[in-house]
């Protein structure tokens, strides 16, 4: 797997409201701009989405796949990783959340994503950390916007 970029960002919320718009994840059309639908293919004993098909429309990126997800049991942290992709050939991705107090959360985004065509690592962290910035600015309003 390729290096993976991370970036963090403070959510004036506290975690289980954080990882409640996290986990619903059929409402990221409502809310993540690139993303155009989602499909609960399967759930876990909790409920919680383990396997998740995304379609995805960024502009020139456009792609359908499915990501398989693995919830932590301390409702802390969620990763994921590509199961099946067109355009993809790996993703491996995990949102870390650490309670600051006050109901403040720090969130940090760990994402790697390896393309079926070939991209020079730089234009590769750079499109990542872009991807991130947008994601967690998303769910920092999404989630700030429900409280």
């Amino acid at each position: 797997m390729a290096e993976q970029s991370t970036q963090s960002i403070e959510i004036e919320a506290p975690p289980e409201d954080i990882m409640a718009v996290v986990a619903d994840l059929p409402a990221y059309p409502e809310w993540a701009q690139a993303v155009r639908e989602t499909e609960v293919l399967d759930r876990d004993p909790a409920g919680r989405p383990r396997r998740v098909r995304f379609t995805l429309d960024s502009g020139p990126v456009k792609d359908v796949y499915t990501l398989a997800y693995d919830w932590a049991e301390d409702g802390l942290s969620v990763s994921w990783e590509l199961e099946k992709g067109q355009m993809q050939k790996s993703q491996e991705g995990r949102y870390r959340l650490r309670p600051l107090g006050e109901g403040r959360t720090e969130v940090t985004y760990s994402l790697a994503v390896e393309l079926s065509l070939p991209m020079i690592g730089m234009l590769r962290r750079k499109a990542e950390k872009m991807i991130m910035d947008t994601a967690l600015k998303e769910l920092k309003r999404r989630v700030e916007d429900r409280a």
